[in-house]
């Protein structure tokens, strides 16, 4: 899919743009697109699980019983590890850093792959301009069903567009938006299209035709 039809905003074809091979044609490495794409999730995952230790659990500073004559065995607190109520040997923390590190240019260069397979599958869409007389949920939601994707997971990837354009899409069930500088590899694997404005692709072709 080298070219994408262009709509207006009754949803009629109205010309077509070529695409960059640079950025949507580019061939893809399945390893290099998990590689990245794990890492963007362990970055985003927060060390929630906790457990106390013995110095965190509450109690026990009294030595239970004296260390030699009782007949038992000899312990110096009821927040041992071995004590029903005491501290948890080796469990999770809170302090586990998950944090992966991968470079701009991979990242950038996933980035080119997904976009390449949105390309190839056509699920890629672009309108003119978000420009709408009235921005109203509405407008946006009449336009999608005209192109044919009332029921689909669409990515709105926003450039320069006013506010407005962002607060009509989020009431759509299902359409997502997102500016270009936003624009992660995760986003555009869950979404089932795109849809640009004509100077959002742009915008986003100038960005990933750089090194």
């Amino acid at each position: 899919m080298n070219q994408v039809d262009i709509y207006n905003q009754n949803g009629d074809v109205t010309q077509q743009l070529e695409l960059s091979k640079s950025v949507f044609d580019v061939k893809i490495n399945p390893a290099l697109i998990h590689q990245v794409i794990v890492t963007q999730q362990a970055n985003a995952r927060q060390p929630i699980a906790h457990t106390k230790g013995r110095a965190e659990v509450r109690g026990g500073g009294k030595k239970p019983w004296k260390q030699k004559g009782t007949g038992r065995a000899r312990h110096g607190s009821i927040r041992s590890p071995l004590w029903i109520g005491g501290g948890v040997t080796f469990g999770p923390t809170n302090e586990r850093n998950f944090e992966k590190k991968i470079n701009k240019v991979m990242n950038r260069q996933v980035l080119r792959m997904i976009l390449t397979d949105k390309a190839q599958h056509e699920k890629i869409r672009v309108m003119e301009h978000f420009d709408f007389s009235e921005y109203k949920t509405k407008s946006m939601a009449d336009f999608v069903k005209k192109i044919g994707l009332g029921t689909k997971k669409i990515l709105v990837i926003i450039d320069t567009e006013k506010k407005e354009v962002a607060r009509m899409v989020r009431n759509i069930p299902k359409m997502t938006p997102i500016s270009v500088s936003s624009l992660n590899n995760l986003d555009l694997l869950a979404c089932d299209y795109l849809l640009f404005s004509k100077p959002s692709l742009t915008s986003l072709t100038k960005v990933l035709e750089r090194k």
